[in-house]
């Protein structure tokens, strides 16, 4: 039976196409060779749509609270979003971009009761009209036999189509699938290697959820991400590293050596130049976004440059920058550590600090909480046998389970301290010691993390019922272990309070550490504190730097 094109429609659209991108991501993967062969274009895409799901799940428990639910629009707007925020290289950030076109008809066309109402198929076929032409604004110079060519032959296909949107999306799809077939007879690279694109099969993955969310049927159509043409090695080319193998050679030896990828708070206005200043430095330009935020995409020689750029134009952050040279030859992998640990963090300066005493760092924006992929990703990168995960976040508890047991099935012995802010994760790694075995060092940073009470203090954004009374916006709030204990007017007082209530049952060294905003005399002025009412209690202070709480406050 068809259902109704609403929000119900797009999260179970969200979670069928995040198992399908799930289930062929290593496939993906292999076929990946197309701007560059670095074998991460399945991996990409399933980041960037996990983002996105996130997303969609947050706007259904905000709802939730309040006793209503999500309009189309609401959930087609928080998918698309959670994609721009989290869109991992060339293919996540076209991926991106095609959510937002959808979102912007879908958006306009939304009906009352928050569906896409009776004209629902019509709709549709403008929402993937319009998808497919957004990529090519997004990409500096298109090309044919890509994302775009399927992406288009799939809105082709569903303005061919009648009737209802389920009807009109599963032609969407087989509109697809016969475009992807088709790119290895319209791009060199993919004829020579024997493969269809890459990104075209996450776009083929997409479109077959949403006719599947659609229709309440599982089409049976054959893997929807199914190369088509023969496997790499049976065309002479190893496609993960595409190197010399029978004079398959690398199409990207003389590329770029850096791909950069950043989010930029910018206005439209600026974005036209950054555009020209970036297509300048290098290629494989793609810049999507829009409303003030934007997610850019880049290959160059000169990383720094093209940061520069993005400063000029406005603020970025999640800078993240690659060097291809691994990429395209065959290199001895270096040995594995015999233990590390990965430690998720708020503020630039618990990232340092952690970094500093050996962690590899997860950093994260406040409301912007780390996918499992992006924690499994991190585990790899420690590229150690046995890996100490540090989530330091109650609500990331589950995330970083997953992401452990995605890590233990590559064979990394993974264990998931159960750390619940930043001050127990400090507490955590003050005791690792690798030299241990590793349950002995696991149960020892276990116990340290759980003889650390902690405290956050924040800043009410709304009236609102806590267990400490009803507070206002603008109040101090102090938080212990999680709940409301303390409602102030002001941080220090507040602060204060706080410390006193903690050390009350008793403790032996406090951790306090400061955001950005907080004056170094909130520091002083505590310490002071400690010393004249709490004999023999030591005080350390760090600096937790942007992104962290104001105030962030351990007792062990």
């Amino acid at each position: 039976m068809p259902y109704p094109l609403d929000a119900a429609a797009v999260r179970t659209w969200c979670g069928l196409a995040l198992e399908a991108l799930g289930r062929e991501r290593e496939r993906i993967d292999a076929i990946n060779v197309y701007p560059v062969p670095d074998g991460d274009t399945g991996t990409n895409l399933y980041l960037t749509l996990e983002s996105a799901t996130r997303a969609v799940e947050a706007a259904f428990d905000g709802h939730a609270s309040t006793g209503t639910a999500p309009g189309l629009a609401d959930a087609m707007g928080a998918m698309a979003h959670g994609a721009l925020i989290g869109a991992r290289g060339n293919s996540g950030t076209i991926l991106a971009q095609l959510l937002r076109g959808m979102t912007e008809v879908l958006t306009a066309a939304a009906a009352p009761d928050g569906a896409a109402g009776p004209g629902a198929g019509e709709v549709l076929r403008r929402a993937l009209r319009r998808a497919a032409a957004s990529t090519y604004e997004a990409v500096a110079h298109p090309v044919e036999g890509t994302v775009l060519t399927v992406a288009t032959a799939a809105a082709d296909a569903a303005e061919r189509a009648g009737g209802e949107a389920s009807e009109v999306a599963r032609a969407a799809h087989e509109g697809a699938r016969t475009a992807l077939r088709a790119t290895p007879g319209q791009l060199a690279v993919l004829g020579r290697a024997g493969v269809v694109d890459a990104g075209g099969c996450g776009v083929v993955a997409l479109l077959g959820a949403l006719a599947d969310a659609l229709s309440g049927e599982v089409s049976t159509a054959p893997v929807v991400v199914r190369a088509d043409a023969p496997i790499p090695e049976a065309a002479g080319c190893e496609v993960a590293a595409l190197g010399e193998a029978d004079g398959c050679g690398d199409p990207h030896a003389d590329g770029p050596a850096f791909e950069v990828i950043y989010l930029l708070e910018a206005d439209d206005d600026a974005v036209a130049g950054l555009r020209t200043r970036l297509d300048g430095l290098g290629d494989s330009l793609v810049v999507v976004g829009g409303d003030g935020l934007w997610n850019v995409h880049v290959h160059v020689d000169d990383a720094g440059a093209a940061v520069e750029a993005g400063i000029e134009a406005g603020r970025p952050y999640r800078i993240a920058i690659t060097h291809f040279g691994g990429t395209t030859t065959r290199t001895k992998e270096p040995e594995l550590a015999a233990r590390a640990v990965v430690a998720v963090v708020p503020g630039e300066g618990l990232a340092g600090l952690c970094a500093e005493a050996g962690a590899t760092v997860v950093s994260v924006r406040p409301g912007e909480p780390p996918a499992s992929g992006e924690l499994v990703q991190a585990i790899r990168q420690a590229h150690a046998r046995e890996v100490m995960l540090l989530p330091n976040n109650p609500e990331l508890r589950h995330t970083a389970a997953a992401a452990a047991e995605q890590a233990r099935t590559e064979g990394v012995r993974v264990a998931l301290i159960p750390t619940r802010s930043a001050v127990q994760g400090i507490a955590a790694l003050a005791v690792h010691e690798p030299g241990r075995s590793f349950d002995a060092d696991a149960v020892a940073m276990t116990s340290a993390a759980g003889a650390t009470r902690y405290a956050e203090l924040a800043v009410a954004e709304r009236q609102s019922w806590t267990m400490a009374g009803v507070c206002q916006a603008g109040d101090v709030l102090g938080l212990i272990d999680g709940d409301v204990a303390v409602i102030g007017a002001d941080l220090a007082g507040t602060a204060t309070t706080v410390l006193d209530r903690m050390l009350s049952a008793g403790g032996e060294m406090v951790t306090l550490v400061l955001g950005a905003d907080v004056p170094e005399s909130l520091a002083e002025r505590l310490e002071r504190h400690v010393r004249e009412r709490y004999l023999a209690v030591d005080t350390v202070v760090y600096e937790g730097g942007r992104y962290a709480a104001p105030l962030l406050i351990g007792v062990e």
